[in-house]
């Protein structure tokens, strides 16, 4: 679920793209609300890569059976992964199952490049041996190892990156919105209750902030320039970097359109917005800004 913090990122990329390339508001509001919707096939996409990691631990099983001069391992197999409950409730999740139904595109194949070297680094690691030596069987076990193995064959895991970075180019800055996700999708889960997904918005609430903050600062893109350098002191407008002005433009819009949010809310989250996107030292120059503004307009809340 992405929240306020989330969706102002969100603007602030597709603010910036429209000063690349100014299109007609309803376009802008479509792309925008498309480039979302990617963050959850994002989110379905690592849910299905950890079921894949259970599928193929399962199908490795199969061969061992079958094959001809058998192991006592392959005879007694240790099965204690692949009936992790947790793992078996996001493998039976039906939302996860009937949205990977419609985008196949989502689905892992257990022989994937991908798959098969992150089962390896699996089975080496001391996290995975050591589980499949304790013998007791809870859920909290289960739910907790399935955490700490998303974290770090998923989240942490590099090659995962890269590979995210040459399918969609969008998902490497979304990454860590789907991380929070899934997080907490393992998280909510309970012994024998279905849980549904998480979703991209809380609420109606949240898309309609986040349609309403797009478009009044497209709207107001050029208006919202002048109340900038209106407000600088000794220093030429053209001389601010463009994600800097952006991220002004962004916070402007909110501080006129949401009079009921705390004007240092706005301006906070904005800051810190800036540490992310923009220079070292861009978000004292920005807060300096805002805060002049705020001031301007009797927003001293």
């Amino acid at each position: 679920m992405l929240g306020r913090r989330q969706i102002r990122e969100k603007v602030v990329e597709n603010l910036y793209s429209f000063s690349q390339n100014p299109l007609d508001i309803e376009v802008v509001e479509k792309n925008f609300l498309a480039e979302i919707e990617k963050v959850y096939h994002l989110y379905i996409y690592q849910l299905n890569f950890l079921v894949a990691q259970k599928q193929l631990a399962e199908q490795q099983i199969e061969i061992g059976k079958n094959k001809f001069l058998k192991t006592e391992e392959n005879l007694n197999p240790n099965q204690k992964f692949i009936n992790n409950r947790a793992l078996i409730m996001l493998e039976e999740n039906p939302d996860r199952l009937a949205f990977t139904t419609k985008h196949q595109e989502l689905k892992w194949d257990v022989n994937n490049e991908l798959v098969l070297k992150t089962f390896r680094r699996i089975l080496a690691g001391k996290r995975y041996q050591d589980f499949m030596k304790e013998e007791s069987f809870s859920f909290e076990e289960d739910q907790k190892f399935l955490g700490k193995l998303f974290l770090k064959y998923v989240a942490e895991n590099e090659d995962f990156h890269s590979h995210l970075e040459e399918l969609e180019i969008s998902w490497a800055d979304d990454f860590h919105i789907a991380n929070s996700m899934t997080q907490k999708t393992i998280g909510f889960l309970k012994p024998d209750e279905h849980i549904s997904l998480a979703k991209v918005f809380k609420d109606d609430g949240d898309r309609d902030f986040a349609v309403k903050l797009l478009r009044s600062a497209v709207k107001d893109f050029e208006p919202n320039e002048k109340k900038i350098q209106e407000r600088l002191q000794n220093w030429d407008f053209e001389r601010i970097s463009l994600m800097d002005k952006i991220i002004m433009l962004a916070a402007i819009s909110e501080l006129d359109n949401f009079p009921f949010t705390a004007s240092r809310i706005i301006i906070n989250e904005y800051v810190e917005i800036a540490k992310v996107y923009s220079g070292e030292k861009s978000n004292i120059f920005i807060n300096g800004i805002l805060d002049r503004y705020a001031k301007d307009q009797n927003r001293i809340n």
